[in-house]
């Protein structure tokens, strides 16, 4: 599979986010599909000089900005999310993807007149999975400190590290073990 070459269920949510990008006013160039593409494709987050190696190809050899440019430009179209933690990529699940009762053309929160885009990430430090969730209550909660400091939130991203249900369960059994054998016997 070539860069540029994705799979009917990556193709149609890139198609979904040229649609969104049109409404907002945005263009979804070549290289900016490719770059989307390229995130929603990988199965962990993806650092911009992974996808700079990526798209590179003998006749085509584009330099660290085109990708930072590329990446912004998705970032403030709410197609993507940057894992401070990781320095890194994941796409936006809520905005991509189909969900029961989910508006895939605006999913995100508004306070006052500004648009709110927030994210919420359970982050795996063993396997360095990502899952973006959304909870509302979080939200409510940061927009009531802000008020009660009367600052003014344009943005908001929690990132919960810890182990994911595979690895946690990975974890349990050495330790169990490790416990009876220095747990006394009882006599």
């Amino acid at each position: 599979m070539t860069p540029t070459e994705f799979s009917p269920a990556t193709t149609s949510q890139l198609d979904r986010a040229d649609a969104l990008c049109t409404r907002q006013g945005g263009r979804m160039t070549q290289q900016r599909r490719e770059i989307l593409g390229l995130i929603l494709d990988a199965k962990t987050p993806v650092g911009a000089y992974d996808l700079l190696e990526k798209i590179k190809t003998p006749d085509r050899r584009p330099a660290p900005p085109t990708v930072y440019r590329a990446l912004d430009f998705l970032l403030e179209h709410g197609l993507i999310h940057r894992i401070e933690r990781l320095s890194a990529f994941v796409p936006c699940t809520h905005l991509l993807h189909d969900a029961p009762g989910h508006d895939p053309d605006h999913c995100h929160d508004h306070d006052h007149d500004t648009c709110l885009h927030t994210a919420q990430f359970l982050i795996c430090k063993s396997c360095k999975s990502v899952t973006e969730i959304a909870d509302s209550s979080l939200l409510t909660t940061l927009r009531g400190i802000c008020r009660e400091q009367d600052f003014v939130m344009q943005g908001a991203s929690i990132e919960v590290v810890g182990l994911c249900a595979d690895c946690a369960a990975k974890a349990r059994p050495a330790g169990k073990a490790a416990r009876k054998q220095a747990a006394p016997s009882p006599s």
